[in-house]
Formats: structure tokens, C-alpha cells, sequence
């Protein structure tokens, strides 16, 4: 065993390890707490529905922990088990260019990989989901989102690998930072296109219709100087019975958009708190925080995958032939690299935190406290979100801060 298959079983056993570790926390504390409601709840959540929420949360939590195991076989069996190389030989018994059997490589591991994964989200959706009275998908329509997702990610993701790995070979030493470019290019414009053009192979997005709401939203809208192309309800009842609100969309393309179960269970008031939360976000410069954010540490990745891209120990340590291409090289880097960064997770969950209690201070200045924990509470209890999550499982992976706290501070911002 050289160093760097020690250092990927150690970083490898620490993220899971810390993983399990988690769950079991967050499943002991839910227990602990389910037969009590908190004090700041008790006159709007009652009993049966914390328990539901518990149980809810718990079994999801179970699942997580299925999810967790299945990926670190999956990780286990492509590298050291050699998994990826024994692909990579097969296609070249088929492809003899390099650029196409990168490509086909690459999208092999991406089916196999979104292939496994299809039992558990089966097991979400039609047991867990339908056991907690949320589920409204029918088998068919949970086979044609496949088929639709496949079928985009195949449009959009084959030629931006083409791109990249046609980059990697021909740019020279700085293939990354072009290769970068092209990401963050790509990701704009599917900013841009992803409202009108990929969104409604999914969903049904009509024009919100109720006159009453719809110039309560606008004078919010003039008010916080949104320019939008639209209001839209979505079918979001055609798949769950979860509720959401959400704005989406980049320059002119920007577009505001409610679940049609969001809007059945508020009311007008809540509704107007709520978007007023989410235009917080656009406000607070949010959204290209994150959009920075994520540019820049997809810089930092790419940089260094260009410099131990032709490192022996990289490869040896993970089982895979050297020297190796560059479809190898980014396939390995990119599925073995989240266990080294896994302890980043709670510093990116405390960011998101921050944004969150920052968009809710303007929604407490631009339209009402009050309606917004009201909407809160209604949307907690509705979605069986948990009031009593662990609370070092919370800090490490929740981006919204805790029912508890997040209620405090908005009656806190709230008049007497």
C-alpha cells in the first residue's frame, strides 16, 4: 500500500465514519424528543404532527445512511477494486480514438453510477414519501423524469466533455484554466435557458391567475425593485404534495415561480412574506455569492488536477494504470476528491445559514415578521419538517438554520 492509498481509505473511513456518526445522533435526538412539542410550538403544531415529523425525518435519515454505504462500495469497487480500469480496457476494445473513448468511458461511470442510485430514490419516493402522505407520482411518471433526465443530461453534459476533455489534450499546461472558462461560460447560459426551455419538460408552469395576490406580489415587487418576466404556478401536486416558492432565471430570463400546493394552504399575506424571503436572497447578492463561490472553488479544483494529473502515486494508489489519459484522470480526481473536501461541508452549511437569516431580515423589512413565521410554522408542519433536529448534525449539513432558532429572531424583527 504506497501513501496515497493510505491517505484516500483514512479520508475515505473518516467521512463515513463521521457520517454514520451523524445519523446516529440525529436519529437518537429525534427519538428523544418526539413525544414532546417544543414550548415555542405548542400552540400550532400539535402532537400527532411532531411525531409524524420524527418519524418522517428519521426514516429519511435511515435512508441517507443507505445512500452513504452505497457510495463508499461504489467508490471502493471503482478504484482500488479496479472498476475503472477494467472500463477503460473494455471500451478500447471498441473505440480506438482517444477523445470518443474518453467520452464513452466517462458516460458508462455516469450511467452506472445514476443506475445504482435508482432503487433508493425508488424506495424515497414510493415507500417513504407515500408512507408520510406526500407522494403523488405514479410509477409511469417516475420512469419518464428518468428518461427525461437522462435524455437532458446527455444533451447538455456530452458536449461540454467533449469540450473539456478536447481542451485537456490540446491547450497545453493551462487546458484548466480554459477548461474553467468554458465551465462558467456553460453555467450561465444554462442560468439563462434552464426557465423557458428545460424546466417545462418537467412541470407545467401557467400564469398566476388570482388578481388579489398578483397586485399584492407586484406592489412587493416595485417596492424591492425586482424586475421579473413573469409570475408562474407550478404543477408541483402533480409529483408531491410538498409546497415551495422560488425565483429562477438569470438577466431578462428571471422568472418568479409558486407550487401550486404552496398557494392552497397560505394565505395571501404569507404568500407575499415568503416571496419577499426569496427576493432577499436577489437583494442580499445571494445568489452570485454562491454563483462566486462556486467559481472559485471549481477554479482551485481544476488547478489542481492539473498539477497531479501526471503524477504516478495518483494513479498507482488507486489502482489504476500509469500513464493514463485525461478521461481517467478526471474521472478519478472528481470521484475520489469528495471525501478529502467532506470536512468543508459544515463551513459551506453555516454560510448558507447566514444567507438564509439575511434574507429573512428583509422579508421582515419589506413585508411582515409575523405572516412570514406564520407561513413557517404552516410549511413546517405541512412538510413534516422536523423542530428538533440534532443540533451537530444540523450545524454540519443543514443550509436553513433550525425551526427554533430561525422563529425566534423573525418575532424578535417583529413589532409588539
Amino acid at each position: 500500500m504506497n501513501a496515497f492509498t493510505a491517505a484516500f481509505a483514512a479520508a475515505l473511513l473518516l467521512s463515513l465514519g463521521t457520517r454514520l456518526w451523524l445519523a446516529r445522533r440525529h436519529l437518537r435526538h429525534l427519538q428523544a424528543h418526539r413525544n414532546q412539542v417544543p414550548e415555542a410550538f405548542a400552540g400550532s403544531v400539535g402532537l400527532e404532527a411532531h411525531r409524524k415529523a420524527a418519524d418522517y425525518t428519521s426514516a429519511k435519515t435511515r435512508l441517507a445512511v443507505a445512500h452513504f454505504l452505497l457510495d463508499a462500495a461504489l467508490l471502493l469497487a471503482l478504484t482500488l477494486g479496479g472498476g475503472l480500469q477494467w472500463l477503460w480496457d473494455l471500451w478500447g476494445r471498441a473505440l480506438d480514438g482517444s477523445l470518443a473513448r474518453g467520452i464513452a468511458f466517462i458516460a458508462s461511470i455516469t450511467v452506472l453510477l445514476s443506475a445504482a442510485e435508482i432503487p433508493l430514490s425508488a424506495w424515497r419516493v414510493f415507500v417513504i414519501e407515500e408512507r408520510f402522505g406526500f407522494n403523488k407520482m405514479t410509477p409511469a411518471t417516475f420512469a419518464v423524469d428518468l428518461a427525461k433526465q437522462a435524455a437532458v443530461g446527455a444533451a447538455l453534459g456530452l458536449p461540454v466533455l467533449a469540450l473539456t476533455l478536447w481542451l485537456m489534450e490540446r491547450s497545453g499546461e493551462l487546458w484548466w484554466l480554459y477548461a474553467w472558462a468554458a465551465w462558467v461560460a456553460f453555467n450561465l447560459v444554462l442560468l439563462a435557458v434552464y426557465p423557458t426551455w428545460i424546466a417545462p419538460l418537467f412541470n407545467k408552469f401557467s400564469p398566476l391567475e388570482d388578481a388579489a395576490l398578483k397586485e399584492r406580489i407586484e406592489r412587493l415587487l416595485t417596492r424591492c425593485g425586482f424586475a421579473s418576466r413573469g409570475l408562474f404556478v407550478m404543477d408541483g401536486s402533480k409529483r408531491s404534495s410538498h409546497g415551495n416558492a422560488y425565483f429562477t432565471g438569470f438577466g431578462r430570463s428571471k422568472r418568479i415561480v409558486f407550487f401550486d400546493t404552496l398557494l392552497s394552504r397560505l394565505e395571501i399575506p404569507e404568500v407575499e412574506a415568503v416571496l419577499a424571503h426569496e427576493l432577499g436572497h436577489f437583494r442580499r447578492h445571494h445568489v452570485l455569492k454562491r454563483l462566486v463561490l462556486s467559481a472559485v472553488f471549481s477554479l482551485a479544483l481544476l488547478f489542481l488536477l492539473g498539477v497531479i494529473k501526471n503524477q504516478p502515486w495518483f494513479y498507482g494508489g488507486l489502482n489504476v494504470a500509469f500513464p493514463a489519459t485525461d478521461a481517467m484522470a478526471l474521472t478519478l480526481f472528481f470521484l475520489v476528491m469528495p471525501v478529502f473536501t467532506f470536512l468543508l461541508q459544515p463551513l459551506l452549511s453555516m454560510y448558507s445559514r447566514r444567507h438564509e437569516f439575511e434574507a429573512d431580515q428583509y422579508a421582515a423589512q419589506n413585508a411582515s415578521a409575523r405572516d412570514l413565521v406564520s407561513a413557517l410554522v404552516k410549511l413546517y408542519k405541512d412538510n413534516a419538517s422536523t423542530l428538533t433536529p440534532d443540533p451537530v448534525h444540523s450545524a454540519f449539513y443543514d443550509s436553513h438554520p433550525p425551526a427554533p432558532i430561525r422563529i425566534t429572531r423573525l418575532q424578535q424583527a417583529s413589532p409588539a
